[in-house]
């Protein structure tokens, strides 16, 4: 009985080209990397939160090409060419995104761990127009957990810039 052994070289690392809160970014990295993983310990963007790295608490929604995507489901080289918007990406102090605001208005977070995601989800769900009502607003931010149960606030606090908005294109036309 002969024994062969067959060595299996480890995957090469691969150029990836991404635009990231605005800023063009081309990094090697391995193609078993997910884009949570790029974005935390590679490009130090901290604010996306690893929870369950299962997809299922939303923690670490981004948005991708006006999407929202979770970013632990996400492999980084699949993103290659894309628009990556972080919670870092939306607003700064002295210069909040509107959810962001609203979401300090309406005390729409209690431990703040999922309020990244949180925040992240509500925006691009208001970018694609769906949610007219707070019924589907729940159910469109129904993959985003709040341990704490905020959940009450966090719908408030989407109304609100759902409110804010029709009032601006209101008095644009």
């Amino acid at each position: 009985m002969s024994t062969s052994q067959t060595t299996i070289d480890p995957p090469r690392p691969t150029s990836l080209t991404l635009t990231v809160n605005g800023e063009l970014r081309t990094i090697e990295i391995e193609p078993s990397v997910t884009l949570l993983d790029l974005l935390r310990e590679r490009l130090h963007l901290t604010g996306t939160k690893k929870g369950c790295d299962q997809g299922q608490c939303g923690a670490c929604t981004v948005i991708v090409d006006g999407k929202r995507v979770n970013s632990c489901l996400q492999l980084a080289i699949m993103k290659d060419g894309c628009e990556v918007v972080t919670i870092e990406g939306l607003g700064a102090p002295g210069d909040l995104h509107p959810m962001q605001a609203a979401f300090i208005a309406h005390d729409a977070f209690q431990c703040g761990y999922c309020t990244p995601g949180q925040i992240c989800s509500a925006v691009a769900m208001i970018d694609e127009g769906h949610a007219t009502t707070s019924d589907e607003i729940r159910e469109l931010m129904s993959g985003n957990l709040c341990r704490c149960g905020a959940y009450t606030n966090i719908v408030d606090a989407i109304e609100d810039v759902l409110s804010q908005r029709r009032r601006h294109l209101e008095a644009a036309e």
